[in-house]
């Protein structure tokens, strides 16, 4: 399955953004709100300059604090993201969450920010594709 197949099933109409000079107390309560994992950070609407993640708020309170809830979101945004097109397969972007250790992809299309999948919406795909092919070997082993 493509990246942009998944994208196509996901009940989602705008994404989420928030802008770098917000504070982390802001972004928390949006992640909360949202009841989603990442975020992703635009100082303008045709750009994206990076990603806040839960994980990155949780590893900062953690070792901050609750004082962490008055910086600012570009202060803990992961800035060099890693990105996939529509066109790359569930696979290919699971390898690279897996390999680094990260949650979320931003998906682009040329310079645009299409979409964001998450690990659970890769694997849910790759899922249903290993499914899809052990129905057509089963099929083709009773002879249907």
């Amino acid at each position: 399955m493509l990246v942009g197949q998944i994208l196509k099933q996901k009940d989602i109409s705008t994404i989420v953004t928030i802008r770098p000079d917000m504070t982390i107390a802001a972004a928390a309560e949006l992640l909360s709100s949202k009841k989603i994992g990442a975020i992703i950070v635009q100082s303008t609407p045709d750009t994206y300059d990076g990603i806040l993640s839960e994980r990155d708020v949780v590893r900062e309170l953690g070792k901050e604090g609750a004082s962490v809830l008055t910086r600012t979101v570009d202060e803990l945004m992961t800035r060099k993201l890693q990105v996939c097109v529509p066109d790359d397969t569930a696979l290919a972007v699971l390898e690279r969450m897996s390999a680094g250790r990260f949650r979320h992809m931003p998906v682009i299309d040329g310079d645009k920010l299409v979409g964001l999948v998450s690990i659970g919406d890769v694997v849910s795909a790759r899922l249903a594709e290993l499914a899809m092919e052990n129905s057509a070997l089963e099929g083709m082993i009773m002879g249907h």
